[in-house]
């Protein structure tokens, strides 16, 4: 094939060209949108790309490709970047983060082999080490890997709990726990985790004490630190007291709430954290990353080493007795991005002190947030929050029957999406009477104030009138 433009390998000049070009469609396409989301739903979403095969015959030309869907794109997106797009642990990426992330797909180091990535898998060494110890502050021989996520970090967790203790390992979490706990059990071909009741979304220890008495077989006990309906923290310290004295393993899935060990402010709620075998931690929910940037850490590196494998062309057994690094052991995945590149990039820019004060603006945003909410004379506070979650309902919901107060609340959601106004999540928790729907506002824009908030709580008591 005869090079054309549109084939230009990727190169500091040939890259540099395309991205002024994309970054001005970027601009274009927010312009159009005009807020968190655009309006229309689906119908409208597909309507943009109706016109566009995604597998022409012949192309349009680099430039031109670049332009018309990036502009598609941004205008089509759910910009993380406007504080009024808070339904998931979806976090805006930091600027410093976004450019390293285009640095790593310029030069595309792959992890699978120290030739392929000499740089990159000293950079990811040095991180994995840092982090363990950040987690491990006491531990002899911590260590980390690099995942894809929470999904990634709880799967890989599993995993060496079961081929520690055995093929009759019995999964046991809160009902608080993340889907991603089930879904690892049925992949590893573990029973379907043993559930404990929860109290305000945290595990109930009197109902945790009670499972493990009962149970005949090895156990890991999932603890979470930030659960994704509320942000709250299981009480650790405790959790962990419980799974040593009945010689279970412990992992906690710390994805959301793992960030507060950069704040000297708020790393006492996570403690207990070091006591864990495993901890999941995710740097694209409070770490400000571009997906993906997640971590398993582990109290000794025996454990991460129960995934050692050998393929001759990636690391021969001379190879690595001869010094170079092997890397296939370090990962599920095969091939996989430099993620850790980003994440050192924002570190050495921001130092954990810099991303600790982020965490807590987030946190005190949220904090006066739920005052706000507390205090709205159509709104109802679920709880204070515990990180940077804050659930929410309008009163209307309760003066209706159980059922039809949800389906208010629900319809709530969807006219404020339908109207490109906000992406707010929601949220079943248990009551004392049953379960109640929630708005969710998670809240990870570092730099908004509760007072860009204040107007969002109005429209949702107005929207709550008018779906009524």
């Amino acid at each position: 094939m005869r090079e054309t433009p549109a084939a230009a390998l990727a190169g500091s000049e040939t890259v540099g060209e395309l991205v002024t070009v994309a970054l001005a469609a970027l601009a274009e396409g927010v312009r159009d949108r005009g807020g968190p989301i655009p309006a229309g739903g689906p119908t409208a979403a597909d309507a943009a790309i109706a016109d566009l095969p995604a597998l022409p015959v012949e192309g349009i030309g680099a430039e031109a490709a670049i332009a018309e869907l990036s502009a598609i794109l941004a205008a089509g997106s759910a910009d993380p970047v406007d504080p009024w797009c808070a339904a998931h642990l979806h976090c805006p990426p930091l600027a410093v983060a976004a450019a390293a992330d285009l640095v790593a797909s310029v030069l595309n180091p792959s992890m699978d082999s120290w030739d392929q990535a000499p740089a990159a898998s000293a950079i990811e060494r040095a991180l994995a080490d840092d982090l363990a110890r950040l987690a491990y502050p006491s531990a002899d021989r911590p260590d980390a890997l690099i995942t894809s996520g929470g999904t990634e970090s709880n799967l890989t967790a599993l995993l060496l709990a079961r081929e520690t203790l055995g093929a009759d390992t019995v999964v046991v979490s809160g009902d608080n726990a993340h889907h991603s706990v089930a879904r690892a059990a049925w992949l590893l071909g573990l029973p379907k985790p043993v559930p404990v009741a929860t109290t305000d979304d945290r595990i109930d220890l009197g109902a945790l004490a009670a499972t493990l008495a009962e149970l005949r077989r090895p156990a890991v006990v999932v603890a979470t630190a930030g659960t994704t309906n509320s942000g709250a923290i299981d009480p650790l310290t405790e959790i962990a007291d419980l799974t040593r004295a009945a010689g279970a393993w412990l992992h906690v899935d710390a994805a959301y709430g793992g960030a507060l060990l950069f704040s000297r402010h708020r790393a006492l709620a996570v403690k207990g954290l070091d006591r864990a075998d495993s901890i999941a931690l995710d740097l694209h929910k409070l770490g400000w990353q571009p997906i993906a940037a997640g971590i398993l850490v582990c109290r000794d590196r025996s454990l991460t080493a129960l995934l050692d494998t050998n393929a001759d062309y990636l690391n021969a057994v001379d190879d690595t007795e001869a010094g170079l690094p092997d890397l296939l052991g370090r990962s599920l995945r095969t091939s996989r991005r430099p993620d850790a590149f980003k994440i050192v990039v924002t570190t050495r820019a921001l130092g954990t002190s810099g991303l600790g004060l982020l965490v807590d603006r987030c946190c005190e945003n949220a904090a006066a947030v739920a005052r706000a909410v507390a205090d709205h004379p159509a709104l109802r506070l679920w709880a204070a929050p515990s990180l940077s979650t804050v659930l929410l309902r309008p009163t209307a919901a309760d003066d209706l029957p159980p059922e039809e107060g949800d389906e208010l609340v629900a319809a709530v959601r969807r006219a404020l999406l339908d109207d490109g106004a906000a992406v707010l999540g929601r949220a079943t928790l248990r009551t004392p009477t049953g379960t109640a729907l929630w708005l969710k506002l998670t809240l990870l824009h570092p730099h908004a104030t509760p007072a860009d908030y204040l107007p969002l709580l109005d429209l949702v008591a107005e929207k709550a009138d008018r779906c009524r």
